[in-house]
């Protein structure tokens, strides 16, 4: 692929990656030009390529534009690209760069250049009437563009502030060749499919409403009847290793979090204080802190050790808007949390221990796509990280050590660790999109000493344990999003919201569909009765497509007669029947064994 560099040289780019980039960075001046020329008054901001394509943030002043734009910019784009218009950079010095921007009335691109530093070269692209401050590469002509589409249009703050205009970010994707956008535009119409939230609408999982706050999604019956099953499903197995589970408040003091160095490092994505008799209160962002006292509260030997202590912890996050989606990433979530005080010797056994409950988790829900990863500092960063090189050192090889001799693999990863310490996080890939990071296991020398936590070692000294801070489903929130994408909806019989229901062929059935649910009820499985007047033929297909029951069972004059049941699974056409009894028999089968 020939480009074009800033100093108006021409090469050729080999590489696969560098290419996309360059192709996209390309559209994007495309998609400006041809906005410019439907819409004069636009004024630009940024307007980069990314992993996923491209997109521009446009004020657009008093016009207002929706979706149903995208189409005609769209048309207007394939213009300027049969055009073939030339792409030239030419760079000038500030001064003249500001009247050349000011002069066209761009003021975001005026300011932008005002934050560069003095010695920066403000180098600019022009492709026809349209002129764009950047740094470059770009293909040399605009007939090197064969493949694109706009995808939609979302606000977008200038520089990413609050307290900034909200700007109108237009975003597309481009390829090489149109099979690998047609490809790629399949793979967006299945995410589409798997979406958390149109799925959630859909079976009444869980809603959301302005009036109660962005990112504060609500779990309705259903959704919450899912929920529960999972928090049952993780305390069962943790109180099968010795975990001992604790319920402790939303809120702390800022001098809590001032201890523990939240405060210091994560303020910024907290809730605001709140002030109260004096005291400054804050919604917790995590719950190591509480937990820190609890050990606290009373004096340990070495006998006690470990001791784990886990929680299903409601906690808070001032998450951008732009950034929310359902209950995937919301301000307010369920952490699967728990912590670990363990003596040094005993790190090796716990993590361990951790990452075969991960495994184990993992299998029960047929998770095989994952990878392991050892989350480091990076050294240079002096802002997010707690400064003590000696106990990083310590912490990151203790980690790497224990992780090698388990005979995990893995790879590392520089700064990506917790503020306190670093990590192993297991990052799933989805059906669709990109890995997300389900659990964690962090090893932690730093807060304990920030506590001042102490046990009686065998010796008659005062040590300090170690923490081990573990997430296994992450939070219930995104892990069940996660399962919801993976499945479309359709849980397996244990998860499901509804495990069977009962259709009646007509009203003439009803007290013996009564009497098949009342039986399946008592039984502990989740039915429900369907006692509408609606063909039958339109219940089991709602039953099937929408509430995505596992089981219906058909009720006629056959069944009624005959005191039997015939049953439809959801992914299947065909009926079997069966008496009651053997129906509940096989349920409970395939719900006490998670099948």
């Amino acid at each position: 692929m020939k480009v074009i560099y800033n100093n108006g040289s021409v090469g050729e780019v080999q590489d696969a990656g560098e290419e996309l980039h360059i192709l996209r960075h390309t559209a994007a001046h495309i998609m400006a030009q041809a906005v410019k020329r439907l819409y004069p008054e636009a004024d630009f901001a940024y307007g980069p390529a990314n992993e996923k394509g491209f997109y521009y943030d446009i004020d657009f002043g008093d016009t207002k534009i929706s979706d149903e734009d995208l189409p005609k910019i769209e048309d207007e784009m394939r213009r300027i690209i049969k055009e073939n218009l030339p792409v030239k950079p030419f760079v000038l010095p500030r001064e003249e760069a500001i009247e050349l921007m000011q002069s066209r009335g761009e003021k975001y691109k005026v300011e932008h250049i005002g934050d560069l530093p003095e010695d920066a070269v403000i180098s600019f692209y022009q492709q026809g009437e349209y002129v764009d401050m950047c740094v470059g590469p770009h293909l040399t002509y605009t007939k090197g563009l064969k493949a694109f589409k706009l995808l939609g249009l979302s606000g977008a703050y200038w520089k990413n502030d609050s307290s900034n205009k909200m700007l109108t970010r237009i975003k597309g994707t481009a390829f090489k060749t149109q099979p690998e956008l047609d490809e790629y535009m399949k793979e967006l119409k299945e995410a589409e499919l798997r979406d958390h939230r149109r799925i959630g609408r859909e079976m009444s999982l869980f809603m959301s409403d302005d009036l109660v706050g962005k990112g504060l999604p609500m779990f309705l019956p259903k959704g919450y009847t899912v929920w529960q099953e999972l928090e049952n499903y993780i305390k069962e197995k943790e109180r099968a290793l010795g975990y001992e589970h604790v319920m402790t408040p939303c809120v702390g003091t800022v001098a809590l979090y001032r201890t523990s160095g939240h405060w210091d490092h994560y303020k910024a994505n907290m809730f605001p204080p709140m002030e109260v008799e004096g005291e400054s209160f804050v919604l917790r962002p995590m719950n190591c802190p509480h937990h820190m006292m609890i050990y606290a509260h009373k004096a340990h030997s070495y006998r006690d050790l470990p001791i784990r202590i886990g929680e299903i912890a409601h906690d808070f996050r001032f998450e951008s808007s732009g950034t929310l989606k359902g209950i995937e990433r919301g301000r307010h979530f369920c952490q699967n949390d728990a912590h670990l005080f363990v003596t040094p010797d005993q790190i090796k056994d716990e993590v361990g221990k951790v990452v075969d409950l991960i495994f184990d988790v993992y299998r029960d829900f047929g998770i095989t796509n994952y990878r392991c990863v050892l989350s480091l500092r990076d050294p240079e960063d002096k802002v997010k990280y707690h400064q003590d090189d000696e106990m990083w050192d310590k912490a990151e090889s203790a980690l790497r050590e224990v992780l090698v001799s388990l005979g995990i693999e893995f790879t590392e990863e520089i700064g990506e660790a917790a503020f306190y310490g670093p990590k192993l996080d297991v990052n799933v890939k989805p059906a669709v999109g990109a890995e997300i990071t389900l659990s964690t296991c962090q090893l932690d020398f730093c807060l304990p000493a920030k506590f001042d936590l102490k046990y009686t070692d065998r010796d008659g000294e005062k040590k300090t344990p170690v923490v081990l801070h573990r997430a296994i489903l992450g939070s219930l929130d995104r892990f069940m999003a996660y399962i919801i994408e993976e499945t479309k909806g359709k849980f397996p019989v244990w998860l499901a919201p509804t495990q069977v229901k009962v259709l009646r062929v007509s009203e003439r059935f009803a007290d013996y569909s009564e009497k098949v649910c009342t039986a399946l009820r008592d039984a502990g499985i989740r039915a429900e009765l369907d006692d509408r007047n609606e063909k039958i033929g339109y219940m089991i297909r709602e039953a099937q497509v929408v509430d995505r029951v596992p089981y219906m069972i058909i009720i006629g004059q056959k069944e009624v007669d005959e005191e039997i049941i015939s049953v439809r699974a959801r992914d299947n056409t065909e009926t079997f029947t069966a008496t009651v009894g053997e129906f509940i028999g096989k349920v409970l089968g395939e719900i006490r064994s998670r099948t």
